[in-house]
């Protein structure tokens, strides 16, 4: 297989030049068609995210295109240093590199271990080698397979089951009291990473209603927008904590913001139905003493953190069932493109046959055209026939019986189907 992959990733490269390398979905196409000249390359696809840039390439049986090509493309089209690019740069082919390619398409190689949107990442890489023209036969082969892998391990593990993010497992938590998040709503204290990432999987979880309370209403006001949400001054929370079914905060506040009186006035007015607050911020958003609530489930950073270690665990047995699954998807890609190769053996023997027959036979036809003996000719084209198709053949079966490859003979008994000469 003449598959060569290249590339940088959140491994090999700090992203100082990660983020140099990368290229925005306007780039590629002229991008890929450049490469594609430059490099030698029969056909080409890249891969950019935030954590990795990875070339795909198929090599050209005349030209040869190597590493050493590849990066000085690379660094040339970004106009970054060569030497130190390469310094950063990762390698692999045939084989290796398609099991790369398999465990990046399943989030085995993600910085986040299992994480799913990579394989859309790389679908859509296909797509626009695709539609660039740089990629077709060799290429769609090879991404069928990777794609396949991937979904077999997605279908067959549980490798991205478990939440590994903290975001992420807050608001798994909340699951664990409310069914279902539709009717639910969401009070969220701060405007940071965290907590935009909290609303982005509270949206995904289709929660009904999102408050943003920050000290900084602007703030807050740009992170609602993002979600539909409602951007609120974090002295007007307690007013809203009535309505709150969930509660994440995560400020960089010295003291704690909310104390178990302003939750238990909250509680009153709510009729007791339940709520779920996740502390992520260190020091301590909310007071501990909430947690003695009996309608409260309180959940702090030492919690969350404790469940992420667990679900890393838990996705690195799953990791290893993935692994073993793309180790069988090799093992049977090598088969096919064995069968590939004798499906291409056999179909230029046999034209090589035919050649022959044609040839014999315009012969017979002459010969019966002028008047000759019909028996004398078909003796005649049967004879010649046999002796063009045998010819090869028994030449090199010769030939290894005079350099003692008694291997090479007997395959040839058994391709021929003759009996054993000492049976």
């Amino acid at each position: 297989m003449n598959l060569l992959v290249i590339g940088i990733n959140h491994n090999s490269a700090p992203v100082a030049v990660r983020e140099r390398v990368a290229f925005v979905p306007e780039q590629m196409p002229l991008a890929l068609r450049d490469a594609l000249t430059c490099i030698g390359v029969s056909e080409l696809a890249i891969l950019s995210t935030c954590n990795r840039t990875e070339l795909y390439g198929v090599l050209n049986d005349a030209a040869d295109a190597t590493v050493h090509s590849m990066v000085d493309w690379l660094a040339g089209y970004h106009r970054i240093d060569r030497a130190e690019l390469a310094a950063c740069i990762y390698d692999c082919r045939g084989q290796d590199a398609l099991k790369h390619m398999m465990e990046v398409a399943a989030g085995l190689d993600s910085m986040v271990l299992g994480e799913p949107q990579i394989l859309g990442q790389m679908k859509t890489a296909y797509a626009q080698a695709v539609e660039a023209g740089t990629a077709n036969g060799a290429l769609h082969r090879t991404f069928a397979q990777v794609f396949s892998v991937a979904k077999r391990v997605r279908t067959d593990t549980g490798i991205g089951e478990n939440p590994v993010s903290v975001a992420y497992a807050a608001v798994n938590l909340t699951q664990h009291v409310f069914s279902s998040l539709s009717s639910c709503t969401a009070l969220l204290i701060g405007a940071g990473e965290t907590i935009e990432l909290v609303a982005r999987h509270l949206q995904d979880k289709g929660v009904k209603r999102i408050i943003i309370a920050n000290r900084t209403l602007d703030r807050a006001r740009l992170l609602a927008e993002q979600f539909n949400g409602e951007a609120v001054m974090l002295s007007d929370m307690p007013k809203y904590l009535v309505d709150a079914d969930i509660v994440v905060a995560s400020t960089a506040s010295q003291l704690p913001i909310l104390g178990k009186g302003a939750v238990e006035v909250a509680l009153k007015k709510r009729k007791h139905r339940p709520m779920v607050m996740v502390d992520i911020a260190v020091p301590r958003d909310i007071e501990p003493q909430v947690a003695e609530l009996a309608d409260v489930y309180l959940y702090t950073v030492d919690d969350l953190r404790e469940i992420v270690e667990e679900n890393k665990r838990a996705r690195q047995s799953e990791a290893h069932k993935a692994g073993d699954i793309i180790a069988k998807a090799l093992l049977e890609w090598q088969t096919q493109l064995r069968a590939l190769d004798a499906v291409d053996t056999v179909r230029d023997y046999r034209a090589k046959a035919e050649e022959y027959r044609d040839a014999e036979l315009e012969r017979a036809l002459r010969q019966l055209a002028k008047g000759d003996d019909a028996e004398q000719v078909l003796e005649q084209l049967a004879r010649g026939l046999t002796n063009k198709l045998l010819h090869s053949p028994t030449t090199q079966i010769k030939a290894a019986g005079a350099k003692g490859r008694a291997d090479l003979v007997h395959w040839a008994r058994e391709l021929f189907q003759l009996k054993d000469s000492d049976s």
